[in-house]
């Protein structure tokens, strides 16, 4: 925890992650009562008010959180807006999905604190690529690796791409925390690697400054005319809009473009979906990403469907989306 997180003695920590999640029982278990460290937990349900007055009244330092309860406490910005000051925070950490910039503009102007970025799978068992101090905030990105992990973005005969390239993110094998099995699956655990690499499944892209990019799960990527789009960089994106809270990107099987792209939203509270918003969402879309980028269609919903981790159900979407049975729902927040 130490090169990312930085703590000191006298820090008041609190991990907001679920105790069942591997956030929850690595960096809100097991990691800071191995450092000794005061934390908080808390049981209740989400709501920005209890959650700001719990922030300061038990003066916490050190906030690990998830992009999806930023999210909510941005839909309820007015209650929180000006009436709390935080002292005693000094840092913001990030997990479970990617960190829309939107995120980290919101959290610099009302928290008026730095948020990092962590990326890490059950299977690495720690923490692999971050932002943290000392190291420059791009908006969007991962991050670099800890020291003593190697991490590289590789094409499907596993050699390594040049910057800006999307490929698969790998590791290489070998650090402390490397999962040895899945119990009972062993022919799948061996199916992650690739001589010294495991693919870790996801697809990035690491720049010049070798900053690292998320672009999406492997199977999350949509083929659309041939060209392969994350969802992660429209969604980023679209939330920039004042009008959308949330969002999420899925492709949806068609006969012309193979897979087109479907942007399913949630507005502001009060508001309607226009034509004229629809032109703005796409507007900005072909600006900031590509016009193969566009979404084809746009559905608005009341809620995006998130596992407790914070992670976008897109599966349950898909198959809402065409019909089909949406399966095994156990996992889905409140």
């Amino acid at each position: 925890m130490d090169e990312v997180f930085q703590l000191e003695p006298d820090d008041i920590y609190w991990c907001t992650a679920d105790q069942a999640w591997v956030t929850g029982v690595t960096y809100g278990i097991i990691g800071p009562w191995a450092k000794g460290l005061t934390q908080i937990h808390y049981t209740g349900k989400f709501d920005a008010v209890d959650w700001f007055n719990l922030l300061e009244q038990e003066k916490v330092t050190i906030w690990y959180t998830a992009p999806t309860a930023l999210r909510m406490l941005i839909q309820d910005e007015v209650r929180i807006l000006d009436k709390y000051t935080l002292p005693a925070l000094k840092r913001v950490y990030s997990v479970g999905e990617p960190l829309n910039p939107e995120i980290i503009h919101w959290v610099r102007r009302v928290v008026k604190r730095e948020i990092y970025d962590t990326w890490f799978q059950t299977e690495t068992g720690a923490i692999m690529i971050s932002n943290r101090p000392g190291l420059e905030v791009h908006p969007g990105s991962m991050g670099k690796p800890l020291q003593g992990i190697e991490a590289y973005v590789l094409a499907e005969d596993y050699s390594e791409l040049g910057p800006d390239l999307a490929g698969s993110l790998c590791l290489k094998k070998g650090w402390p925390s490397m999962y040895r099995t899945y119990l009972n699956m062993e022919e799948q655990y061996k199916s992650k690697f690739h001589g010294e690499y495991y693919n870790t499944g996801d697809q990035a892209k690491k720049d010049a400054d070798g900053y690292f990019w998320f672009i999406g799960r492997n199977d999350d990527v949509i083929n659309t005319s041939g060209h392969l789009v994350g969802p992660f960089e429209v969604e980023s994106v679209l939330l920039e809009m004042e009008e959308i809270v949330d969002v999420a990107i899925i492709g949806a099987p068609d006969e012309m473009l193979f897979e087109k792209i479907v942007a399913f939203v949630k507005l502001k509270e009060g508001l309607t979906w226009s034509k004229g918003l629809e032109v703005q969402a796409r507007i900005r879309v072909t600006r900031q990403v590509s016009p193969i980028a566009v979404p084809s269609e746009f559905v608005v919903v009341d809620r995006i469907p998130k596992n407790r981790s914070g992670k976008i159900m897109r599966r349950v979407l898909k198959a809402q989306y065409t019909g089909q049975d949406v399966g095994d729902i156990s996992t889905m927040e409140d």
